[in-house]
C-alpha cells in the first residue's frame, strides 16, 4: 500500500502475577500480562515500542495515549499506519473496512491484510528469537525493561550490527 510507514498491533507477554494491582495485568484471556504496542516496518525493523502497560488495556487505548499518536495528529509524519480493527480508524491509522463491498474496498482489505502481517510475522520472530518472552517471572517494571531490552537485540540483530573487536594493549 502506498505511503504507508508501518504496521501497528499490540501483543501480550505474559508474567507473574504481581503483588500490587494484580487484576490491572489480567488479559482478556484471563492471563497475567504486559501488553506491549509494536510498530514495525516492511524488513521486520521495529521502529516504535512501547511496553508499559498492563495487560487488560485495550490496543487502541495503548495507541491513543501514546507521544506517537501526538506526533501523527500534529502532523509530524507522512504516511499512515496500518492497524487491524481494534484500532480506530484515523486520518494517520488505517483499518479494514468492516463489511467491504464488492470492488475497490475487497481489495484494500486485501492488501492491507497482506501487508499488516508483516507486523505479526515480526512479533513471531522476537517472540521466538527470545524465548524468555515466553513468560517473565519478574515485577512489571523489571519485565517491561526486559521487553525493551529483547526489542534493541532485535533491531540490532536486523541491522547485522557486529559487536566491536576486542583491542588488547600489549605491554
Amino acid at each position: 500500500l502506498p505511503n504507508v510507514i508501518g504496521c501497528i498491533d499490540g501483543t501480550h507477554i505474559p508474567i507473574t502475577a504481581p503483588a500490587e494491582n494484580e487484576g490491572d495485568y489480567v488479559n482478556r484471556k484471563s492471563c497475567h500480562s504486559i501488553n506491549v504496542q509494536i510498530i514495525c516496518d516492511a524488513a521486520n525493523l521495529i521502529t516504535n515500542v512501547e511496553a508499559k502497560w498492563p495487560g487488560s488495556v485495550h490496543d487502541a487505548r495503548m495507541y491513543r495515549e501514546s507521544s506517537l499518536s501526538n506526533k501523527f495528529a500534529c502532523g509530524e509524519f507522512d504516511g499512515y499506519l496500518l492497524g487491524d480493527r481494534g484500532y480506530p480508524c484515523q486520518p494517520s491509522l488505517l483499518t479494514p473496512y468492516p463489511d467491504p463491498e464488492p470492488g475497490p474496498q475487497q481489495h484494500f482489505n486485501v492488501a492491507h491484510c497482506r501487508t499488516r502481517a508483516r507486523v505479526e510475522m515480526t512479533i513471531g520472530i522476537l517472540k521466538s528469537r527470545f524465548q524468555c518472552l515466553r513468560k517473565l517471572r519478574v515485577t512489571p517494571e523489571r519485565a517491561c525493561d526486559i521487553i525493551v531490552a529483547c526489542v534493541v537485540l532485535h533491531i540490532a540483530t536486523i541491522r547485522g550490527e557486529q559487536q566491536p573487536a576486542v583491542q588488547t594493549h600489549d605491554a
